[in-house]
């Protein structure tokens, strides 16, 4: 047996101080992340025009249904993973790396021919606009011909994490969010090359982190490097990886269709409002993210704690991680309310009056449920983490379901404030039976 102290052990140590730590760069990294997302925007937005950075909002969620259904398999593969490093089978972890590596590549290099293929028609079923269709499809296009580069950065970056790794991965993506910024200028300022060159910066860009990532691990972590022997799809492995990551990459795809179908209830409503909507929800990624790493860290913490059945610091974990998302997300509620009107103001011109209206609505009225999402958060880490994976499953589809619902519902009525009621109520159930799902889970630990 390999010493499984080369990384991150979080099986023993301070509870908070691990969960902290570890959370950071990831919190930096979704930051960054957002930031590579935002920068595309506002230069799309200032240097191409509005109906150019509609295209890519219209665009955004598709191509996002594709990424994250990639992210989903990563992040089901991470907890068994985490799950093994936890409880010291480092061998068996080897295998489950290969064996991860080999199907993922495989299904990533069918699905983004599938994705080319139907990009233009996925567009056009969701009623996208005349104006604004060609450029989506030509940015959804090339951003599908290079989701392998997006499969390689998240497994490795999901790997490094699942053996306490969080910070490699954070480096990798800085120098990809700086490359994707100077590219981006590069092709759409002085090349001219319009929403392609957006796209073919971004896919540079994540090209350039995937490698790095996977150098690294060659170079300096033997544990999940592989040789060529080594390249083996372990039978019982896979069954295993298949039954975590299907449900994750499951539940991603529905949180991102639902998106999908949430944009298509704003398109009807025309290009100000698809520009307002679209700068808006990017806000709301941006402030949302760090929700988004805590529920990492809380998964990777309650992973390796189950690995090792160290039950009491897996309920330590959890009110632990509570406590830190509630703090946050008090104190970015209050700065997004105060200044909305700025924020909206780094998409478009101060002279599109129409479009910052609309979004500085969509923005403090959001900002007052940002709370509720970062509850979620926590619990769809802790359930990650122990293997409940249907739980997390369920909880999305239920939420999801009512948010794209009521938003159809709503929007007639209220416009995309009618989408942020839809959201906060979906959020509000996705939390009560997720709560009732955490009560019987630890009833069931105190009586075992």
């Amino acid at each position: 047996m390999m010493d499984k102290s080369i990384k991150g052990d979080m099986t023993q140590g301070n509870a908070t101080k691990i969960l902290v730590t570890f959370a950071i760069p990831m919190v930096l990294g979704n930051i960054f992340q957002q930031l590579y997302n935002t920068t595309d925007a506002i230069i799309v937005g200032r240097f191409i025009g509005k109906n150019a950075l509609a295209a890519v909002g219209v665009a955004n969620p598709i191509m996002s249904i594709a990424i994250f259904f990639i992210v989903g398999v990563c992040i089901g593969t991470s907890v068994l993973m985490s799950q093994l490093f936890g409880a010291g089978k480092l061998e068996v972890l080897k295998k489950e790396v290969s064996t991860g590596l080999i199907v993922g590549t495989a299904f990533t290099i069918l699905m983004s021919i599938l994705c080319i293929i139907l990009s233009r028609w996925i567009l056009i079923a969701i009623g996208t606009p005349d104006e604004i269709l060609n450029d989506a499809d030509i940015f959804l296009k090339i951003i599908f011909g290079g989701l392998i580069f997006t499969f390689l950065y998240n497994f490795y970056s999901s790997a490094l994490r699942a053996i306490g790794d969080s910070k490699t991965p954070l480096i990798f993506l800085i120098v990809s969010c700086v490359l994707n910024g100077i590219l981006g200028v590069i092709f759409i300022v002085f090349l001219k090359l319009g929403i392609a060159g957006s796209a073919i910066a971004t896919v540079v860009s994540q090209g350039v982190s995937s490698a790095l990532c996977i150098a690294y691990v060659y170079l300096k972590i033997p544990l999940i490097s592989l040789e060529r022997k080594e390249l083996i799809v372990d039978k019982t492995l896979l069954k295993q990886t298949i039954q975590y990551s299907w449900v994750t990459a499951l539940q991603q795809t529905w949180l991102y269709i639902g998106r999908l179908l949430v944009q298509d209830a704003v398109n009807p409503f025309g290009i100000n409002a698809i520009a307002a909507y679209n700068s808006a929800t990017r806000v709301d990624s941006f402030v949302l993210a760090p929700g988004d790493s805590f529920s990492a860290s809380a998964s990777t913490y309650t992973a390796q704690n189950k690995g090792a059945k160290k039950w009491d610091r897996i309920m330590e974990g959890y009110k632990k991680s509570t406590f830190i998302i509630t703090i946050y997300s008090v104190a970015t509620a209050i700065i997004i309310f105060l200044g909305a009107e700025w924020i909206m103001k780094l998409f478009v011109s101060g002279s599109e009056t129409e479009v910052v209206e609309i979004g500085v609505r969509y923005l403090k009225l959001m900002s007052l449920f940002y709370i509720l999402s970062g509850f979620n958060n926590i619990f769809q880490g802790f359930f990650r983490g122990v293997g409940k994976l249907r739980i997390t499953l369920i909880a999305t589809m239920l939420q999801i379901t009512a948010r794209v619902g009521l938003s159809y519902a709503f929007a007639p009525y209220f416009g995309i404030s009618g989408v942020v009621y839809a959201i906060a109520i979906g959020w509000t159930l996705m939390a009560i039976y997720e709560g009732l799902a955490l009560k019987g889970y630890f009833k069931e630990l105190r009586n075992t």
